[in-house]
């Protein structure tokens, strides 16, 4: 087919206003005027009178009939009328039973913006795909929790299936189920509870050392740290090296071992101490490095790390954990808004008060002034005297209110996400029986689990026609590693 052919039904808008082409809508045909579809001429239909080649044709419809000049388009037939009353009348009209979702999908693809719709069905269209949107990030929400947990399940039995293949694996199982699982049986919660225990008195006597009234002086009035606390704090480093030392010989892959974070923080919890005993050694038998002390004080002071050991016997410590680590563009966005007003409250502070205020004579001064001001803490250390700077307090202070609601109520909801599949994971993990060796996976609903990946797949589809060869490339990835998966 050659362009001067195509010309005819396309080329001809051109000289003729009036001349007609011929539209088959998934069966549904129709005979549209020119003029009509020229009034709008950015739409999918008011394109093709425009088109001088077959090429550029099939670019628009999904296939065309040169004996009969019929433009062929693969699409609902149902809502193909709402295009020709746009057409007519210049306005769209959305029905109560139309779904959202496929009318705007519908409109899109025509080339039809969404500003055409009436005032007499915008506000509930709006309503109603806003309505489509946050289900949409719910379901998304929900598809991430029940990926993850069903991932991290497959793991956990993964790592479980490890020690059928090694010397006395049923016992090193069970050890490490008790170890790494405090709810597992009633021997693994009372290690759990023991360990915290541990864990809060070795918090309490390092807090309890630096008060005065249990300081103690040596013979040459030099503070020595009081008997007791000694004995608390060597019970607790011999305990937690016990908890690293057993976790470790029968973990089932020690290669990775220390791939998991918990496992990073009980090293760490007793690294300070051994480090400290090494750095006395050394200053004790060098009196040149007695500069090495300091560093010894400082490691004392890295204690406090052990707090953190209550994260592997606390879900919301771990789901705390996990928020922050998936929320960073979240806490980027609050440190960016509070960086923003910062530096605006600060300037505009330090424009009113320079000259009546002493505390606030210099734009880095006011800076201190406007972090604690738009964070709420308010201190009280430097206030503003004059009139104009009371009113700019206050306008910051309702900048800083907003400013941090605003992404909190972001990872608000991601905590709560992230606490369910956590609480969700564990009780699965508490309910697996290895006493007769891993027969199967313990009950997962992959019927929800298939249905939101085959529904977030079918939206990617939906898009294939704007989408790169990469991202087509990318969706059909997602449908292979769903499809191995379900196999599995």
């Amino acid at each position: 087919m050659t362009g001067q052919v195509l010309g005819e039904p396309c080329g001809g808008a051109h000289t003729d206003e009036n001349a007609a082409i011929r539209i088959n809508v998934g069966g549904f045909k129709k005979r549209l005027q020119s003029d009509t579809l020229s009034r709008f001429p950015e739409t999918r239909l008011a394109r093709l009178l425009h088109c001088q080649s077959k090429e550029s044709i099939l670019e628009l419809c999904d296939d065309y009939d040169d004996t009969e000049k019929e433009f062929y388009f693969d699409r609902n037939p149902a809502l193909f009328p709402y295009v020709l009353n746009f057409y007519n009348t210049g306005r769209l009209h959305v029905m109560a039973e139309l779904c959202i979702f496929s009318f705007s999908q519908e409109i899109e693809y025509w080339g039809i913006n969404e500003f055409f719709i009436d005032s007499c069905c915008s506000s509930s269209y709006h309503c109603r795909k806003m309505d489509q949107d946050r289900e949409d990030w719910d379901d998304r929400s929900d598809e991430g929790s029940t990926t993850s947990s069903f991932d991290e399940l497959l793991e956990f039995y993964n790592d479980a299936s490890k020690f059928d293949k090694q010397l006395l694996g049923s016992a090193r199982r069970r050890i490490w189920l008790m170890l790494d699982n405090p709810g597992y049986s009633v021997a693994s919660r009372i290690i759990s509870i023991l360990s915290i225990l541990v864990v809060l008195g070795s918090i309490a006597t390092m807090c309890m050392n630096s008060m005065s009234d249990f300081s103690l002086l040596d013979s040459e009035g030099q503070p020595t740290e009081d008997p007791r606390f000694e004995t608390v704090e060597h019970f607790g480093i011999g305990w937690f090296t016990l908890e690293l030392v057993a976790r470790f010989v029968v973990a089932p892959d020690l290669l990775h071992f220390f791939d998991h974070p918990l496992n990073v923080i009980d090293l760490v919890s007793i690294l300070p101490f051994y480090l400290t005993l090494l750095i006395n050694l050394v200053v004790e038998s060098s009196p040149a490095l007695a500069n090495l002390g300091r560093v010894a004080q400082v490691l004392r002071l890295m204690r406090i790390f052990r707090i953190l050991k209550l994260a592997r016997h606390s879900t919301g410590l771990r789901s705390l954990g996990a928020t922050l680590r998936n929320s960073y563009k979240e806490v980027g966005l609050l440190l960016l808004y509070l960086a923003v007003g910062v530096s605006f409250f600060s300037v505009m502070a330090y424009t009113v008060e320079k000259e009546d205020n002493e505390d606030l004579t210099t734009i880095p001064a006011c800076w201190w002034w406007a972090t604690v001001s738009m964070t709420t803490v308010g201190y009280g250390d430097v206030v503003p005297v004059s009139i104009a700077g009371k009113l700019t307090a206050s306008a910051c202070i309702l900048a800083g209110i907003l400013v941090v609601v605003l992404p909190i109520t972001l990872i608000f909801n991601k905590f709560s996400l992230f606490y369910k599949r956590q609480k969700q994971l564990e009780i699965a993990m508490r309910s697996c029986d290895f006493d007769e060796g891993i027969k199967e996976v313990p009950s997962v609903n992959l019927r929800n689990y298939y249905a939101h990946k085959v529904k977030s797949l079918m939206a990617s589809l939906s898009n294939m026609s704007r989408s790169s060869p990469s991202e087509q490339s990318q969706c059909n990835n997602v449908f292979i590693s769903v499809s191995i998966k379900m196999k599995k």
